[in-house]
């Protein structure tokens, strides 16, 4: 244990002994000074504190400086009744206050107790309090500002989270403080209680015991007990002081007495006018000579501080001029202009609302929300979304891109709502005729006079914020493959190996590479397959990756190792899954023009039979889809990527499983057959 930790272990034992133990009076001097020593050393450190968590261990040391002095108190009235002494500090505070007249230096010591608990003390307890509840009230806004920022792109991962741990730590400090203030309001009563008791109980020691007489027993016991109150109000005094200057400190680039000295001399201009107000006062009955040497102090002190600020105000115009200067002639940095977000969200500038919290925009916090549900469903953090306006677009226009590439735009009317029919087109409806972008759906922009018609009328009504939300959500998911680098990866794989570090070495660097595995991961997400489970996924290409590098066939077998999810998100509750099959001439056809070679596989069917193929689905997902189900297509393991790629050019949002991706207590219907008859 080092020696700092063992001294103020041993500084509280010695607090708990002084409450029990007598001390000797040279003992108590020397403690009582050490007492004084630590209340300055608080105030002179809460004076040049820039921001209050610069002293978070204030609440805890407030503590311990208490109990000291209320150790200190218990020894020094035990030594006043037992033996009529102190030690020489306390009679010498007595002394010099009291003089030659008990009565009026106890009024000052009376006065100065007032002072320390009605009005330093009752402050600093009110200042923590409201100081604490307004702390916490403006935790989550400022969590919020946090998030906000993190989504801008304004600040990383890092600093959003030490932003965050700040502000936990301020919210902990004031409520401590709150608490602690509680601890010098009750050393204050304590300091009067132990005065009463030091002056009553004395005069009857001094007068029945010691057989004093009434005069040199208040003499003696009233110097001693306001001696023992001097030493103690004191620093009790002082660290209420610190107390207050602590909770009321504002987050600044300078310590208290130079941002007294900057904002109180701010304008030195104002000094002319308190020296002539000063000046006058000499033509009153107070004293002409004092009141002109004051206000000529105050003259000359306006006009030197007047000079450097003028001379200081000149410079740094020059020296702004000098630095925009030479910001024009410098060379323009080539690689910041190569920087390209992941994805960037711009819009009009009538949609600023949206994102505008001061208007009541909360796009900035859907946005996060967002992330965090892309992230549970797919597996993958999502990166910052960087969302700014562009005056290149049209006033309600805004548009996605992704790798710097426009994948979605769209129109929002901020005044109107968007109505969804429920199958039936009610004809009578006034609105603007659109398309939901998310999912191509018929709709119609409406005024909210009419939002409880279309309500009553089965439509489904979602207000702007809700559907470009909606539309963001369904475009990233749709692209999620393409966030997903290398980079990217192998923060994916560094996180597995923090649980899984067998694994994690088993598959990477050998057999398979970051690239390898990034391109496993994107074709699951290309086809809307989560890569949550990384663990499952890891275990199959530690199976599978020492048999075969080709990618596709590594993804076949980690789409049957997730059988179980894949079930889960194509059935309803019913355990039932409605397909589409493929006739065995059809997969028969497939597997005969699969080509084979050193790059992998790849399917080469003449353009007639697979225009046939393409036909026949078509007609059987309309089918399908007029019985209001999603169309699934269903084929054996071996054909199933190569029929995926054949629909990915013509019909890329159907799905393709194979029997080994389902579940065995699974029941399957048929719907429909593909044949090329």
């Amino acid at each position: 244990m080092k020696a700092r930790d063992l001294s103020v272990l041993l500084a509280v034992i010695l607090i708990i002994v002084m409450l029990v133990v007598p001390l000797p009076g040279w003992l108590l001097s020397i403690l009582i000074l050490m007492n004084i020593s630590l209340a300055l050393m608080v105030i002179l450190v809460s004076m040049n504190t820039i921001e209050p968590l610069q002293f978070s261990i204030f609440p805890s040391l407030l503590l311990l400086l208490t109990l000291f002095r209320l150790g200190l108190n218990v020894s020094t009235t035990r030594s006043i009744l037992s033996e009529g002494d102190a030690g020489g500090v306390v009679e010498t505070f007595g002394t010099f206050v009291i003089g030659d007249n008990p009565l009026v230096g106890f009024v000052v010591f009376t006065i100065l107790i007032i002072i320390q608990f009605l009005v330093i003390t009752k402050g600093s307890e009110r200042v923590s309090e409201v100081a604490a509840r307004f702390t916490l009230d403006a935790m989550p806004g400022k969590q919020m500002s946090i998030d906000a920022d993190l989504n801008a792109g304004m600040i990383n991962e890092q600093q959003a989270k030490e932003r965050r741990e700040k502000i936990e730590h301020e919210a902990d400090f004031y409520g401590a403080m709150d608490g602690a203030s509680k601890f010098v309001k009750g050393d204050a009563i304590a300091g009067i209680i132990i005065v009463l008791i030091n002056i009553v109980f004395g005069l009857i020691i001094g007068v029945m015991q010691k057989g004093m007489s009434f005069n040199e027993a208040i003499t003696t016991y009233m110097q001693l007990t306001v001696g023992d109150g001097l030493v103690s109000q004191i620093p009790a005094l002082l660290i209420s002081t610190a107390t207050g200057i602590v909770v009321t400190r504002v987050a600044s680039e300078g310590n208290l007495g130079s941002d007294v000295t900057k904002q109180l001399f701010r304008f030195p201009k104002l000094l002319y006018i308190a020296s002539g107000s000063i000046f006058l006062l000499g033509f009153t009955p107070i004293n002409f000579f004092l009141t002109t040497m004051i206000a000529s102090l105050l003259l000359l002190g306006g006009y030197f501080l007047s000079r450097p600020v003028v001379e200081s105000s000149v410079d740094r115009d020059l020296e702004e001029e000098q630095v925009e200067s030479d910001q024009m002639k410098a060379k323009e940095n080539v690689i910041d202009l190569l920087s390209m977000d992941p994805i960037e969200f711009e819009f009009g500038y009538a949609l600023i609302p949206l994102a505008d919290t001061t208007q009541g925009g909360d796009l900035l916090d859907r946005v996060v929300m967002i992330r965090r549900q892309l992230a549970i469903e797919l597996g993958l953090v999502i990166p910052v979304v960087r969302i700014r306006d562009n005056i290149q677009l049209n006033p309600n226009e805004y548009r996605l891109k992704i790798r710097g590439n426009e994948v979605a735009k769209g129109e929002l009317l901020l005044d109107h709502f968007l109505a969804m029919s429920p199958g039936i087109e009610d004809d009578d409806m006034e609105g603007i005729i659109t398309t939901e972008k998310a999912f191509g759906l018929p709709a119609k922009w409406i005024s909210e006079e009419v939002k409880d018609e279309a309500e009553l009328s089965g439509y489904t009504i979602v207000d702007p914020a809700s559907v470009v939300s909606t539309h963001i959500t369904e475009v990233i998911k749709g692209h999620a493959h393409l966030l997903l680098g290398r980079q990217e990866t192998k923060q994916l794989i560094d996180h597995l190996k923090e649980s899984y570090p067998i694994l994690v070495d088993e598959v990477t660097p050998e057999p398979l590479s970051i690239g390898d595995v990034q391109k496993v991961l994107a074709k699951l997400l290309r086809e809307n397959i989560s890569i949550r489970n990384l663990p499952v996924i890891f275990e199959t290409l530690a199976d599978f990756g020492k048999m075969t590098n080709d990618t596709d066939l590594l993804t076949e077998y980690a789409r049957q190792a997730l059988a179980a999810q894949i079930t889960k998100q194509y059935t309803h509750d019913d355990n039932v899954l409605k397909v589409i099959t493929i006739a065995s001439e059809v997969e028969q056809l497939v597997s005969e023009h699969v080509q084979q070679t050193e790059h992998g596989s790849y399917l080469a069917l003449d353009p007639e039979s697979q225009q046939k193929i393409i036909q026949s689905i078509q007609s059987q997902v309309e089918q399908v889809s007029i019985q209001e189900e999603i169309p699934i297509i269903l084929c054996s393991p071996t054909i199933r990527m190569y029929v995926k790629q054949l629909l990915d050019r013509f019909l890329p949002n159907i799905v393709v499983l194979s029997y080994n991706e389902l579940e065995a207590n699974l029941e399957v219907q048929s719907v429909g057959v593909v044949n090329v008859a």
